[in-house]
């Protein structure tokens, strides 16, 4: 199974309930369809650099999950047809990208169970 990670943008005129439907819709579609969820994160409303579809800001959302890779053209379709998701980028990872992100996880665990701890 490969590993593939998925960068989508909804338009920031949705509500906090509408995002988190969205990326519901879109997490059920790879699990249902054999997916493996590894990690998920929510980026929150990020200014663009230049205007997309004459807005100025986004809620950005990523997906990191394995698949066989026949999942990637239905989710693309999907994402395609939402009128929410403004932009959607999907890679494949390699072995050293699944490991820095690996990395990157444990070290981002690690300072907030410090943080965690130095409140205590």
């Amino acid at each position: 199974m490969n590993q593939y990670e998925t960068v989508f943008i909804l338009t920031p005129v949705l509500s906090d309930e509408q995002t988190k439907e969205a990326v519901k819709k879109f997490e059920d579609l790879i699990t249902s369809n054999g997916g493996e969820m590894v990690h998920q994160e929510n980026w929150g409303m990020r200014k663009f650099a230049y205007p997309i579809q004459k807005k100025s800001s986004g809620f950005y959302h990523l997906f990191e999950y394995r698949n066989d890779g026949q999942l990637i053209a239905d989710l693309e379709v999907q994402l395609k047809r939402d009128e929410r998701v403004m932009r959607f980028l999907t890679v494949k990872l390699d072995k050293h990208a699944v490991i820095y992100n690996e990395k990157k996880r444990a070290k981002k665990k690690e300072a907030a169970t410090a943080k965690t701890d130095e409140q205590a």
